[in-house]
């Protein structure tokens, strides 16, 4: 089978490999679209970490199946995904199933940007959901992103009525800006330093979209009615993004930290105007599996139109293209690899 071997996000290597095989409780996935991940071109995380065939947002076919498996079979359209906690530890029983140690050393072999990704039962058993005929591959390897977006959105408490800004108009963000509209927020305004992605996120619903270097509380105020955002959510990892959250949430707002930073980096934050303006800033990673079931329904019912976002869909052997489109961060949204594209079957 083809696999996509990454070094770096300038050296991506294509590589024939035997097929995984599955044991007990395993299910062998033929994977139909695979999405390229912001988190995997972040080089400070990937990089100190390869060789690796990465892709965690993935959708397919059933291949094979253990004898075991009771819930699925050859032939079922799935989707699966690469963490999962194991519901019993006391972070699980206590909410925090992200922080669930097995959680993460839990994922596929080898990974999403490959032809086939054998499953472990661990995964099958709690990370497989079936995918319904009226979701697409493409639409399927959405959930995943989509649920950290609602887990996410869950902690920051968004809901009816909020203003909400969002901070970085990239994948993650412009799934931010639809899951709020669906959630029913008041108003929601997002920022980014690329036209192309303010432009999508208008064509998303926005009410306003700012450029990241304007005066965007000023900006913000004209446009909600003299006031900042309730909620404002983080979907950039630049540092600067955190420090505009600081200055347009709303006194008794929320602050959610959704990119992932680079640990290298440090942030100052405003104690003393967090603590007299009673502002939260609340941090989410990854996803539950009630979220993920609930991604499913909020793709399926249309309330968050991915297939919109997609920007490029290519065979899994132009993946070096992929990483670079992804990595640039302006002329695309969202990369899909389709790993049997222009191959028989």
């Amino acid at each position: 089978m083809l696999v996509a071997v990454y070094h770096s996000n300038t050296d991506i290597r294509m590589e024939e490999r035997p097929r995984p095989s599955i044991g007990a409780g395993e299910v062998l996935v033929r994977v139909e679209a695979s999405g390229i991940c912001g988190s995997d071109v972040m080089e400070w995380y990937r990089v100190p970490r390869a060789p690796r065939v990465l892709g965690h947002e993935i959708a397919g076919i059933v291949e094979e199946a253990d004898a075991e498996v009771q819930d699925f079979q050859v032939g079922d359209r799935v989707f699966v995904t690469h963490h999962v906690p194991c519901g019993e530890c006391r972070r699980c029983q206590g909410g925090h199933p992200s922080t669930c140690e097995t959680l993460r050393t839990t994922r596929f072999d080898p990974g999403g940007f490959s032809q086939y990704v054998c499953v472990p039962a661990l995964q099958v058993a709690r990370g497989m959901l079936q995918l319904p005929d009226d979701v697409s591959f493409e639409q399927g390897s959405f959930i995943e992103p989509l649920a950290c977006a609602v887990q996410g959105q869950r902690y920051a408490d968004v809901g009816p009525g909020q203003s909400v800004l969002v901070l970085g108009s990239g994948l993650s963000g412009l799934l931010h800006l639809q899951l709020a509209r669906a959630q029913d927020a008041g108003a929601v305004f997002t920022t980014d330093v690329h036209d192309y992605r303010l432009q999508a996120a208008m064509r998303l619903g926005a009410d306003a979209a700012f450029h990241a270097s304007e005066d965007v509380p000023g900006r913000l105020r004209a446009a909600n009615g003299g006031l900042l955002a309730d909620r404002v959510l983080v979907c950039s990892a630049a540092p600067a993004a955190l420090e505009q959250a600081f200055r347009t949430v709303e006194p008794g707002g929320r602050i959610l930290c959704f990119a992932p930073p680079d640990p290298a980096r440090h942030s100052q934050v405003p104690l003393f105007d967090l603590w007299r303006n009673e502002v939260a800033l609340v941090f989410s990673y990854a996803a539950s599996g009630d979220d993920l079931s609930r991604a499913l329904e909020l793709i399926r019912s249309g309330q968050v139109a991915v297939e919109q976002m997609i920007s490029h869909r290519l065979p899994l052997a132009e993946a070096p293209r992929g990483f670079a489109l992804t990595a640039a961060a302006a002329e695309s949204l969202k990369v899909i690899l389709l790993p049997f594209a222009g191959v028989e079957a």
